[in-house]
């Protein structure tokens, strides 16, 4: 059984990588936000979610969500993704609470199941984590669809799609989730081998560098015997 190493996160290497993190997420949430259906936009920072959440836990997971909720916010009250807009103009608070929620949660649950699982195998600790963070996001988008809901009729009829008579589950499930879900899905899934070749280097190089650290402590200690 594989023992998951706690390391400190505040050192020049880490931080250097949660950066990294950042740039990613911010990169790809723009890049999807240009590959829209109906209006909603695709969540490609999902992937970067799931790495933060795997090397740092399920804070950095969840900081590296609420940086994408927020720039999925930010979207939404320029207008830029039309879907977000809209429901903003309905229900503006609702709105923020459901863009930052979802992938704030989405990375601080994927750091949690990753560190489960991890302990008994890394490999499958990795694709189930990527699997997590469209999981959960979707999941508790589809929440907030129902609670505002009203909202979301309105802006499929300015589509010329009037699913008033249909049953709730099946709009939101079916109608306003389905294509976005499976693809966000699929990517991560995809990319899962990539993402557990980057966390097995970035492992061993926190490793050997921790190792480095302890070794240049031991030398710097006074010998006992000398006075």
């Amino acid at each position: 059984m594989e023992k998951v190493k706690k390391t400190t996160f505040f050192t020049a290497k880490n931080i250097a990588y949660f950066a990294v993190l950042v740039a990613l997420v911010v990169v790809l949430q723009m890049f999807g936000g240009n590959i829209q259906i109906a209006g909603l936009s695709l969540n490609l920072a999902l992937v970067p979610i799931a790495l933060g959440a795997i090397l740092f836990g399920p804070a950095g997971g969840a900081l590296l969500g609420f940086i994408c909720g927020f720039i999925v916010t930010m979207y939404g009250v320029t207008g830029a993704e039309a879907f977000t807009f809209y429901l903003f103009n309905s229900s503006p608070l609702a709105t923020i609470l459901i863009c930052l929620v979802k992938t704030t949660a989405a990375g601080a649950v994927a750091g949690c199941v990753y560190w489960l699982i991890a302990k008994k195998n890394k490999i499958v600790a990795v694709f189930v984590t990527a699997a997590i963070v469209p999981i959960v996001n979707t999941g508790i988008f589809a929440i907030g669809c129902f609670v505002i809901y009203d909202d979301i009729l309105s802006y499929l009829a300015l589509y010329g799609l009037d699913y008033s008579a249909e049953n709730a589950f099946y709009v939101v499930f079916v109608v306003v989730i389905t294509w976005n879900f499976f693809i966000e899905l699929l990517t991560s899934l995809l990319l899962a081998p990539a993402v557990a070749t980057v966390t097995r280097i970035v492992e061993k190089q926190i490793a050997k560098n921790s190792k480095k650290k302890k070794a240049a402590n031991v030398n710097d200690e006074p010998d006992g015997n000398n006075g």
